[in-house]
């Protein structure tokens, strides 16, 4: 964004959000036992221990027989054509069945597919089931390749009962170790003795069903479409007992997902909230609440980009580029038991400081010391309560990090010190870009970065440079033990000048003015995937770096999601070290876990009422903040 708006900070809304999603829950119950809701059509599915015909290529990449089986009704199809519109001879050539479909002007801009899958569509076959000191584990095998580059033809399932109310399960390449969410999870090392669900296996096509004992529900059928699992593409689908579903954060939407053909895009973005467009935050979890009243949750571990598509049979498919599948189903059976169970996994919202939960005032806007002073004793003279004063990037000099105006705010030390006597506390910005643009030696930050080798860097090794609001700017890469131990000491060289208390952090999807970098991006598979989720502007580079570019732990392209948790998690560090109290950090780019480390604020949002409305929803859908 080239324009910032007044923050509406909300510290305190991430303390409410299991409030929220508690009434939400309690309203729900209500609606279904008061008003008894008919189950809709149910996904094309095939009972647990089907076995239907398999197309089987003799020679791969030949076009394959047009299907005869696809009398599906409309709300059951599963795309077949999820990369890009196909001809009925390309859809045929697929090996899936083609029927035109009318569209509703004022219906969803997605709508039923045209090319869909047959029940007959080639998928794995499961192998070798055999049981294990967690679960089960198996080979999952196919023998023809699908319309994806690279499928990986066999994979390692791994069934783990883990506790009596949680059920796990991953699908990975067991011939080569690739990227999983380095997100710290419990282990376990046991199955759990008297598990609330029940497995059942499909053999050929694979699938799992998992049901809650308690009342035979069946909460995840992966059987409804074949699964995919190629290099840039992963595909799981399942059924869903209900229509009542909630989360898949961040998006602008009432707080009950519309499963009328909806796709919801999880690639982190600096964009002005709007309704059907991937935002700040990534959050692949969803809880859904029963007809019967009861709940359950499921989350996918993985931070690619991705789509998430509902549709009224109800259904839901998980298309991601990259990663594997880590799955997590929570049987609830109530609501807040889901939200416990989840945060079980993803790990309990930080304790903020006392002062923390008081009342904050913060805009853009407060140009100098002079203009912060007086709007403190104004509020300290209409007797209206002020605990914490926050400023937006107008205490820096020339918009750089840990730098301090020397004309506007010349007594900004002194200023900070002043509210901390009048029994206040002080939060300021900070961006995670650091300003290139200066001459050596002008501007430590990127000076020390330079030498510790800190910068996100290119396809030649050199930091990566993009434009942000000092001009041209290097990104620190956050999943380096090293920029943690540099971020520690810019942030304590700043504080021992001005002794704010708290950070909030922005512009951390990371936001670029440019798309890429200053240069551009190579032209490779990684920046120009097979398959382009939903994403605003059509490219992974929009509005960010190269996906491309690298980092400690692997590409940017699997990490974008999680770096606004990786700077959480480093400023939290930091002011702990600096400070010796509890921290308090607020962040604008999220994923799941970031409540451990640091609150949320919405971005930025309209000064309205219907945004005010919808920031109820927005938070409640961020459990564990």
């Amino acid at each position: 964004m080239n324009a910032r708006w007044p923050p509406c900070s909300r510290p305190v809304m991430g303390v409410c959000a299991l409030i929220f999603l508690a009434a939400a829950a309690l309203l729900g119950h209500v609606l279904v036992h008061d008003f008894p809701v008919e189950e809709s059509p149910r996904a094309h599915r095939q009972p647990a221990n089907w076995q239907g015909p398999r197309y089987t290529l003799e020679h791969p990449g030949q076009p394959r027989a047009a299907p005869t089986q696809c009398d599906i009704p409309p709300n059951s199809r599963f795309d077949c054509a999820p990369d890009k519109a196909l001809t009925q001879q390309e859809c045929e050539d697929r090996g899936c069945c083609y029927v035109p479909a009318s569209r509703d002007p004022e219906g969803p801009l997605m709508g039923q597919p045209w090319c869909f899958f047959p029940p007959s569509y080639p998928s794995y076959r499961m192998e070798n089931l055999s049981p294990s000191e967690t679960g089960y584990t198996a080979t999952l095998a196919r023998t023809s390749p699908t319309f994806f580059p690279r499928d990986i033809l066999t994979l390692r399932l791994d069934v783990l009962m883990e506790t009596e109310s949680r059920l796990h399960f991953t699908i990975k390449d067991p011939a080569n170790k690739r990227y999983e969410v380095p997100l710290q999870v419990p282990r376990v090392h046991s199955r759990a003795l008297s598990p609330l669900y029940s497995v059942e296996f499909s053999e050929e096509p694979f699938g799992l069903v998992v049901r809650r004992k308690l009342d035979g529900r069946v909460l995840l059928n992966t059987t409804v479409a074949p699964l995919f699992f190629a290099d840039q593409f992963l595909q799981l689908s399942t059924s869903l007992p209900s229509q009542n579903i909630v989360g898949l954060a961040e998006h602008l939407s009432p707080l009950m997902l519309s499963t009328n053909w909806t796709k919801i895009t999880l690639w982190n973005r600096d964009l002005a909230p709007m309704p059907g467009a991937n935002l700040y935050g990534s959050h692949p979890f969803y809880l859904t609440l029963e007809d019967s009243g009861l709940a359950h949750g499921v989350f996918l571990l993985n931070s690619n980009a991705m789509d998430v598509v509902l549709q009224p049979s109800p259904a839901l498919s998980w298309r991601s580029t990259g990663g594997i599948l880590d799955v997590y189903v929570f049987v609830g059976p109530e609501p807040k038991s889901v939200v416990q169970q989840y945060l079980d996994v993803v790990g309990y919202p930080f304790m903020p400081p006392y002062w923390g939960l008081g009342f904050h005032l913060c805009r853009w806007g407060y140009s100098s010391t002079a203009i912060v002073r007086q709007v403190v004793e104004n509020m300290t003279r209409a007797h209206f309560p002020l605990d914490v004063q926050w400023n937006d990037l107008d205490y820096m000099d020339a918009q750089r990090d840990f730098t301090f105006n020397r004309d506007s705010f010349a007594d900004f030390p002194a200023t900070v010190r002043q509210l901390h006597q009048s029994g206040r506390r002080y939060v300021m910005i900070v961006d995670p870009a650091i300003s290139s643009s200066g001459p050596a030696g002008s501007y430590r930050p990127f000076d020390e970065g330079l030498r510790r080798g800190v910068f996100i860097t290119n396809e030649t090794g050199q930091p990566l440079i993009g434009k942000v609001w000092p001009g041209s700017s290097a990104f620190p890469d956050f999943t380096n033990p090293e920029t943690l131990d540099w971020w520690q000491d810019m942030v304590a060289e700043f504080h021992a000048q001005v002794p704010f208390d708290g950070m909030w952090i922005d512009m951390n999807e990371p936001s670029n003015f440019v798309r890429g970098s200053e240069h551009g991006c190579p032209s490779n598979d990684l920046e120009n995937p097979p398959y382009v989720p939903g994403v605003v502007g059509g490219t992974l580079q929009a509005a960010t770096i190269c996906a491309s570019s690298h980092q400690f732990l692997s590409t940017h392209y699997d990490l974008h999601n999680l770096y606004g948790l990786t700077e959480a998690i480093a400023s939290s560090r930091a002011l702990v070290k600096t400070r010796g109290t509890r921290p308090f950090v607020i962040s604008r780019s999220t994923f799941a876990g970031h409540g451990r480390y640091a609150g949320h604020w919405t971005g930025d949002v309209w000064s309205s009422w219907e945004q005010l409305s919808y920031s109820v929803p927005g938070e409640s859908t961020h459990q564990e903040e």
